[in-house]
């Protein structure tokens, strides 16, 4: 354990680098303690986590995972209560093609994609950016994308009590892609609607038609 108390000692080291400070947002006690864990799995799986390319391996594995999972610390609602304006607008607000990140909650292995986001106000609009910041805080937890699609979509109808919501995300999952069945090129494509998305088909025609379109 010599070794690791060295190791995680170094964690102040790394923050001084060619003559900048780095500034990291990290609990330091919960990175020693996850990386203490990940110094006994290279050790479990084989490995020697004394050699000079691992080293730090457990520390970097230890910040990574913490980024990775930071939206247990976010609020999506309240992200969306920081920026509500009123506005007499009624037609459809769609933001698309927001960049997903996640990990699958069964193997703790990435899914990424995109997200397509449209609600249709009932009085209240929301800063624009706010859209992509609850994608990112629910995609920031150990997910599956059903789960996912459906807390986006019931966070901003609860929050915003518009006429309707509509969420389509599109992911490749690392879990089918490296291992189990190995197809590396199929896509899993879920779907959430209320409101007018449901009762209105041509509504949600629009939706699905605005999503598909390339702007020239």
């Amino acid at each position: 354990m010599d070794d690791l108390k060295k190791l995680t000692s170094s964690m102040m080291e790394e923050n001084e680098m060619d003559g900048y400070q780095k500034i990291d947002r990290y609990n330091e006690e919960k990175i020693r303690d996850i990386s203490e864990k990940y110094y006994d799995i290279l050790k479990d799986i084989g490995e020697d986590p004394n050699r000079e390319g691992l080293l730090k391996t457990p520390e970097r594995v230890a910040k990574a995972l913490q980024f990775l999972t930071h939206g247990y610390d976010l609020n999506p609602s309240e992200i969306l209560k920081s920026a509500m304006f009123t506005e007499e607008y009624s037609q459809m607000v769609l933001v698309k093609d927001i960049e997903v990140y996640s990990m699958c909650e069964h193997h703790m292995l990435p899914f990424f994609g995109k997200a397509h986001v449209a609600y249709i106000p009932n009085g209240k609009v929301v800063g624009l950016s706010k859209i992509p910041r609850v994608v990112d805080a629910f995609s920031r937890r150990l997910q599956v994308q059903e789960r996912l699609t459906n807390e986006i979509r019931d966070c901003i109808q609860d929050t915003l009590s518009p006429l309707g919501v509509a969420v389509v995300i599109e992911c490749k999952h690392m879990c089918m892609s490296m291992r189990g069945i190995q197809k590396q090129n199929s896509v899993t494509t879920t779907s959430a609607f209320t409101g007018e998305f449901i009762n209105n088909e041509k509504t949600r025609y629009e939706f699905m038609q605005l999503i598909a379109a390339h702007l020239s």
